[in-house]
């Protein structure tokens, strides 16, 4: 588990995440044709008030590979209404 650092709504903010989430965080930003940050922002604005944000994140993680929009021998299909501008 490592601390990343990342701003959200224009405060610095730190999130404690294992790598290989942070990595997939990143790669589905470039999918998506975001910033890492710009996702993670969209990520917190809709979580459920009672969930902090690192498990926000890994759920959201987990949902993108589920849904098989992630890379390699799943799908790569990414819905607009999922995309994050910026």
């Amino acid at each position: 588990m490592a601390k990343h650092s990342t701003t959200i709504a224009g405060h610095r903010t730190s999130i404690s995440l294992e790598q290989p989430f942070w990595q997939a965080v990143g790669d589905i930003a470039v999918t998506m044709n975001c910033s890492r940050a710009a996702l993670i922002e969209v990520i917190d604005r809709n979580r459920t008030p009672d969930s902090n944000l690192s498990s926000a994140i890994r759920l959201f993680v987990l949902d993108w590979y589920r849904s098989g929009r992630g890379s390699g021998p799943l799908s790569t299909n990414s819905r607009d209404s999922d995309r994050p501008s910026g």
